[in-house]
């Protein structure tokens, strides 16, 4: 830690056992690259059993959790890095809790007043037990289509379909259940699909950085779609008139606060045909990969990447020195935060 309370040598986690590994570690280095070209020294490592003995013997002085996925996003690995004592960009477990599991997040944001597409949730086992196709004629009559099939707890848009007819249904499922065990069918909306970040600065004042539009040549923002160079054009700032970027700005804030956040997030919007933003999901760590969203906004709104993951460490520090300083009960609630 520098004299002034900034950050001076972090660590940054990658890889992990996830579906998203690759994805994780391209992410993780690029923002150690981004980290280094600021002046921050940077070591990375995977997650393995050996992470609490180095933490021990090389304490950084903040960790940055580019994790996709799994433990990653779900609170978990924060939970033992609050256990080990050490700060770390991002949100706390219980926040990550609630937004990595995307129906939990899609009712805390409706509750919030924000619009989100209706949906139902279906474990595997009520899918099988209740009988597959029972199942999905109810589903079909209380959610007309098209629909979207996802995991309801995941990312990089594996397992996800787009459904526009009945009979596609069945395999939609098969194919959600391969990457989780409880599937979300959602109504699908039709519009201008849109990623808003939103970064907090040393003050912890949320900004919303430029929307970034997304047209996926095929029709659909899937796996392949996400992450090869060339399958997806981008727009940034996204082609939104004026009002409704400030309202998909104004839903990624919300949605933010709403699930109790910090440092940085990504909501993901659909912008109907009346400028109204529809929240689909939110990622707590976001991608930063070459083909990432989070940092194309940093870019489009002239932002340096490096500067503002070095912000987020530097709020980490400065709530770890906080906690610190309020001892053991002070530490065991940011625990629980």
């Amino acid at each position: 830690m520098t004299a002034d309370g900034g950050v001076r040598r972090v660590l940054v986690l990658a890889g992990g056992l996830s579906f998203e590994r690759d994805v994780s570690l391209r992410s993780g280095r690029r923002v150690a690259e981004a980290l280094r070209s600021v002046g921050v020294e940077v070591d990375e490592r995977d997650v393995d059993a050996g992470l609490l003995a180095h933490l021990a013997e090389h304490p950084p002085d903040a960790v940055f959790i580019a994790l996709h996925g799994g433990p990653g996003e779900d609170g978990a690995v924060r939970g033992v890095l609050d256990l080990a004592g050490v700060p770390y960009a991002g949100a706390a477990p219980h926040a990550c809790r609630m937004a990595f599991d995307k129906p939990t997040a899609k009712a805390l944001v409706r509750a919030a007043g924000l619009h989100t597409p209706d949906w139902v949730t279906l474990p595997h086992e009520t899918f099988r037990e209740l009988g597959a196709h029972a199942v999905l004629d109810r589903l079909v009559e209380r959610i007309p289509g098209p629909l979207v099939v996802k995991p309801a707890r995941g990312g990089s848009a594996l397992g996800m379909t787009v459904v526009h007819r009945a009979d596609q249904l069945p395999a939609a499922m098969v194919h959600c259940f391969a990457y989780g065990d409880t599937a979300l069918i959602e109504r699908f909306v039709a519009g201008t699909e849109v990623a808003v970040s939103v970064v907090e600065d040393a003050g912890g004042s949320a900004e919303a950085l430029p929307a970034v539009e997304i047209v996926p040549k095929d029709g659909v923002f899937d796996y392949a779609a996400r992450y090869t160079a060339g399958a997806t054009d981008y727009h940034v700032p996204a082609r939104l008139d004026a009002e409704a970027a400030r309202s998909a700005a104004a839903v990624a804030g919300a949605a933010h606060r709403a699930l109790g956040l910090r440092d940085l997030s990504r909501t993901d919007l659909v912008v109907d045909s009346d400028g109204t933003p529809w929240f689909l999901e939110v990622n707590v760590s976001p991608g930063m990969t070459e083909t990432s969203l989070l940092p194309m906004a940093a870019a489009g709104g002239g932002r340096d990447l490096g500067e503002l993951c070095r912000t987020a460490l530097e709020r980490a520090v400065a709530r770890g020195r906080s906690e610190a300083e309020s001892g053991p009960a002070g530490s065991h609630r940011a625990g629980q935060a």
